[in-house]
């Protein structure tokens, strides 16, 4: 969980994916709970889900290729 609070604390947003479910949260502007937030960037261990990348104060986690060509091209 430090490591969530670490990412998240460094960055402005969030852009997660779990299957074909997206999670697109501004930190900055938007109100999102801890729960949803953890449900998308942990695994059924409680690890970070792989991928995850920051870039910028973009945080990216997991895979979705229709959300990485919008974000990356």
């Amino acid at each position: 969980m430090a490591k969530v609070k670490d990412l998240l604390s460094k960055a402005n947003k969030v852009f997660a994916a779990k299957g074909k479910k997206r999670l697109e949260v501004n930190l900055k502007e938007d109100k999102v709970s801890d729960e949803d937030i953890n449900k998308f960037m942990l695994g059924p261990t409680g690890n970070l889900r792989a991928p995850t990348m920051v870039i910028g104060e973009t945080l990216l986690i997991g895979f979705n290729q229709e959300l990485y060509r919008e974000l990356l091209g």
